[in-house]
């Protein structure tokens, strides 16, 4: 089964309460087995736009990303993040193909 990946790039603008955002997605992420890969961290434009903080959630397939985030605890989740950030977040599966060699 291929995994799939939320990526998200965004603005937090209210850091304090934002925080209960974080505190309250780990609900729905623990429910379905999300793991971060990147979370804020340094980071480099090496082309195009970005934003201030990107992040980068691994979970074990394209359907338990997509059903994390139209789940129940992550709308929970989402309305608590209204006004304390600005994301965009791509759901994307992961690919398993050839590789440079």
């Amino acid at each position: 089964m291929t995994k799939a990946y939320w990526v998200a790039m965004g603005e937090v603008t209210d850091p304090e309460g934002y925080k209960a955002y974080v505190a309250e997605n780990a609900n729905a992420f623990r429910k379905y087995q999300a793991r971060f890969l990147v979370r804020g961290g340094q980071s480099q434009t090496a082309e195009g736009r970005a934003r201030s903080r990107t992040v980068v959630i691994e979970f074990p397939s394209y359907a338990a990303a997509v059903e994390c985030y139209h789940s129940p605890e992550y709308k929970k989740a989402m309305a608590l993040r209204v006004g304390k950030a600005d994301l965009d977040i791509v759901i994307v599966e992961g690919y398993e193909g050839p590789q440079p060699t």
